[in-house]
């Protein structure tokens, strides 16, 4: 039964939809958490070590983080493979270009599959650079994520990268909360205009927190 539902189109978007709705949850708690930067070094590395220590005891040091990174990877994983072979299977069905234009969609629409290619390999560049540090422009420092990222927003390229991935995100988020409330049900000629109005404050309050933190930084406001 999983294969059948996988094999087809709604099980393919049902698990984007899905997905997707995880990595939100998931980005609204880690902006929230980014703006603590505004707070200080104390708060915000005391935040970082908390991350570590979440369940303790009865989960071990570190373990809901590494369960929670399980789960993002599983998220991530399926959303790109469905979205991949959606993307193949819509090429395969029309192989040849339409006799009539088709009526103009959204920036959004038309650059969700760049989008998340821009994505993609963002997650790579962060987690290289404010994880494990293998490409971090000063002195990596385990446990001080607070000098880690004035470190990082304090290059130009390190703002670039960072602020471009951000607003592919918003895009992507834009159009990505409307397509899964559509695919689970939840759309509707009555909620459309509501969903997308949500859509649009959330892709546009998301990409405003995350940016803040590297504007903190050049302006000098996080130092």
């Amino acid at each position: 039964m999983a294969r059948t539902v996988w094999d087809s189109s709604v099980g393919k978007k049902t698990v984007m939809a899905v997905s997707g709705i995880v990595m939100l949850l998931y980005l609204v708690a880690h902006m929230i958490g980014n703006l603590k930067i505004y707070f200080g070094a104390g708060e915000f590395n005391s935040y970082a070590h908390w991350l570590r220590t979440v369940g303790e005891p009865f989960m071990h040091y570190e373990w809901t983080l590494w369960l929670i990174r399980v789960v993002l990877v599983v998220a991530v994983v399926a959303h790109a493979t469905a979205a991949y072979q959606l993307s193949r299977r819509d090429i395969k069905a029309r192989p040849s270009n339409y006799v009539h234009k088709k009526a103009r969609t959204s920036y959004a629409t038309r650059t969700m599959r760049w989008g998340g290619v821009i994505l993609g390999l963002f997650i790579v560049w962060h987690l290289l650079d404010l994880t494990t540090g293998t490409v971090h422009s000063g002195g990596f420092q385990e446990g001080h994520p607070y000098q880690n990222v004035v470190d990082t927003f304090s290059t130009w390229y390190g703002n670039v990268i960072y602020i471009v991935a951000m607003l592919a995100l918003g895009l992507h988020i834009r159009h990505g909360f409307w397509s899964a409330a559509q695919t689970l049900g939840a759309g509707g000629r009555t909620r459309e205009r509501f969903l997308k109005g949500a859509a649009n404050v959330l892709a546009l309050l998301l990409t405003a927190g995350f940016i803040a933190v590297p504007v903190g930084v050049m302006t000098g406001v996080v130092s």
